[in-house]
């Protein structure tokens, strides 16, 4: 089987890392790719919102099946071009993307058909907006209602800040038309649990639970971040919370979705709210979160493309999925300054030390191959350094263990990934 996987990220490196396991694929192709990707990969410069282009490379090589890692061609109708072609793809389409690509269409999913979540108020204007929050308890929660690479969500504890929220979101536009309409939410309390699942569009599987960590830096303070590390599975996410929301959110979902005409194959990520008044969800994603990627599928003892192709085929419900009865861990390795500004180019040395160990990953997220052939540090996210123990406490030993095997001269890190693992 030949397979072409979309995207560029640590996601990406862990997607194409886990198709490699399959006896049935021969060979992977990769777009754009990394250079992490390269070792396991041929990568092919196209952009991932380059869908003609895909898709005619899609058809030239005969690949058998695509898998898309990233968010903005899954909302873009990435799924839909390739269908169109005859060709077979994972992931859902255009008008099942908006889960993730509209926080305002999300929200009123989960208001019509009961699915619990937190009290919210969208707005379109600015001024609106800011006349809802003179009334509004703080802390508030906003959040810009498109695509903000992860980091379009501002928690606002005075009313001087929510303000300022909004100026930043609506008529600054930080984050471009992502800004247009914003959702207003009330602040909840408890710990996250993220929680990745398979749907062919009527059926769901549950994989193993993770933790996202996405301040940049210790204590969860500074500013969100696509992820600075995760851990799987997570000790909070209990028999009982995993029966509740079987029951009230995610099957729930999943035919609320179907219901409105707009049935949904691939990944659906939960990101819940483990409340006082039980679990909520916080967020979805239509994809494989990243980096809890990076933690959950090397745990998993499926083949993943037989998973993903019964997606596809509409058959989930004849699939059991498995899990190593272990742990992982994953420290994001980043560049000094991320989010917001960071040199590029610098080289990684020590990459080598990964090299065959299969309870140690060494996933790429921003990196590149220098004219020399060295690796190069190309992103703020440059490596998700991952590994894997017989508890949450060894896999986080082994973890922190490895991010001194790589340096490079702007190496940042969080050290405080998985601590709160020690309360549970």
């Amino acid at each position: 089987m030949k397979v072409l996987v979309v995207g560029s990220g640590g996601r990406e490196h862990a997607i194409v890392t886990a198709a490699a396991k399959s006896p049935r694929v021969e060979k992977i192709w990769c777009a754009p790719g990394n250079a992490g990707i390269a070792a396991l990969a041929e990568c092919v410069p196209i952009g991932a919102m380059e869908f003609e282009k895909l898709v005619a490379f899609a058809k030239e090589r005969q690949i058998d099946f695509t898998i898309i890692g990233m968010d903005d061609p899954l909302v873009g109708g990435i799924v839909d071009a390739f269908e169109a072609e005859g060709l077979r793809v994972f992931g859902p389409r255009k008008n099942a993307a908006i889960l993730e690509g509209s926080k305002a269409f999300s929200k009123d999913l989960m208001k019509k058909y009961g699915i619990p979540t937190a009290a919210y108020e969208k707005f379109h204007s600015p001024e609106a907006a800011l006349a809802y929050l003179e009334t509004a308890k703080m802390p508030i929660v906003l959040k810009a209602d498109g695509l903000a690479l992860g980091k379009g969500v501002l928690i606002c504890n005075t009313l001087d800040e929510a303000k300022a929220g909004v100026k930043e979101l609506m008529e600054d536009k930080k984050f471009g038309d992502a800004g247009n309409t914003i959702v207003v939410e009330e602040f909840m309390t408890g710990r996250e649990v993220s929680v990745l699942s398979f749907v062919d569009g009527k059926t769901i599987r549950i994989m193993s639970s993770a933790q996202d960590h996405k301040r940049a830096k210790d204590g969860n303070e500074g500013l969100n971040t696509g992820g600075m590390g995760t851990f799987s599975p997570s000790p909070f996410y209990t028999d009982e919370v995993d029966a509740f929301c079987k029951e009230h959110i995610y099957q729930a979902t999943v035919d609320a979705m179907a219901a409105e005409g707009r049935p949904f194959t691939g990944v659906i990520f939960f990101g819940l709210m483990l409340t006082e008044d039980g679990p909520k969800v916080l967020e979805y994603n239509a994809r494989f979160g990243d980096p809890e990627a990076q933690v959950v599928l090397p745990r998993m003892e499926n083949d993943m493309i037989e998973v993903m192709e019964a997606c596809v085929d509409g058959r989930l419900d004849e699939v059991e999925l498995s899990f190593m009865d272990n742990a992982a861990v994953c420290v994001v390795l980043a560049s000094d300054g991320y989010p917001l500004s960071y040199e590029k180019g610098l080289p990684i040395d020590g990459l080598e030390r990964f090299e065959g160990k299969s309870d140690y990953f060494c996933f790429h997220a921003g990196t590149k191959a220098g004219e020399d052939g060295r690796i190069l540090t190309n992103g703020g996210r440059v490596l998700g350094i991952t590994a894997m123990g017989a508890d949450l406490k060894e896999a986080r030993a082994k973890a922190y263990e490895a991010t001194e095997w790589v340096g490079f001269a702007n190496k940042y890190m969080r050290h405080d990934i998985g601590r709160a693992i020690d309360e549970a």
